[in-house]
């Protein structure tokens, strides 16, 4: 049986199957790789396709004999779905495609996605980027993010969900998209050194909140 995150499979209920999720930068596929998903599946009668919270696209329910055939037919690289690792950038359609977008929001995850996505940090880690105040990236439950607005960017830590959620705090305002890329690189790296394996909501908390982090980071 294999261990989950081995070969980038995930044990399902039951213990007999198991569900790969290929990584879909920002939610964004082409139609070649969705039929490509879909024929895969077919060939070895998956259970289903599942749309997963991280705008991934999981085949659930693969026998542990077909998994490396899988991953060589889909020519895709694994999402990191678990372990002490940034997840993948949830990202809204921002100014490329949303009416209401203040600022690039699919650019910026893009470019974060290549720099932190399957980065080893103290505990599990998930970004954000949206493209404006809604938030549709669910920025508020996210370790470490960023929204736009007509001003820039805000970048905001400390969000997650759980049994035990805890809403992010705005860290800064106004920032433009080379000063939000060096404040996310300012965070991570500020984290990766002073964490005590927890999540960074639970970090900032144990420090005595964010003013303490803003005196850490912003100075």
């Amino acid at each position: 049986m294999l261990k989950d995150g081995e070969k980038g499979a995930i044990i399902q209920k039951g213990k007999e199957t198991y569900a790969i999720a290929p990584h879909v930068k920002c939610g964004v596929v082409t139609p070649d790789d969705l039929r490509k998903l879909a024929d895969v599946a077919e060939k070895y009668d998956a259970a289903a396709l599942k749309i997963t919270s991280a705008a991934r696209i999981a085949i659930v329910g693969l026998k542990e004999e077909d998994i490396d055939n899988v991953w060589n037919e889909l020519d895709m690289p694994a999402g990191h779905a678990v372990g002490l690792c940034v997840r993948s950038i949830k990202t809204c359609p921002g100014t490329t495609f949303c009416k209401l977008g203040k600022q690039d929001s699919l650019s910026m995850g893009m470019k974060l996605d290549g720099i932190y996505h399957g980065m080893n940090v103290p505990s599990k880690m998930k970004m954000a980027v949206s493209g404006c105040k809604i938030q549709c990236g669910e920025n508020c439950i996210k370790d470490l993010s960023m929204y736009g607005t007509k001003d820039g960017w805000t970048v905001l830590v400390g969000g997650m969900g759980g049994t035990a959620p805890r809403l992010a705090d705005v860290l800064i305002e106004g920032l433009s998209t080379e000063e939000a890329e060096e404040m996310i690189q300012k965070v991570t790296t500020y984290y990766k050194e002073n964490s005590k394996k927890e999540r960074i909501g639970k970090m900032v908390d144990r420090m005595g909140g964010i003013e303490a982090l803003k005196e850490a980071v912003l100075n």
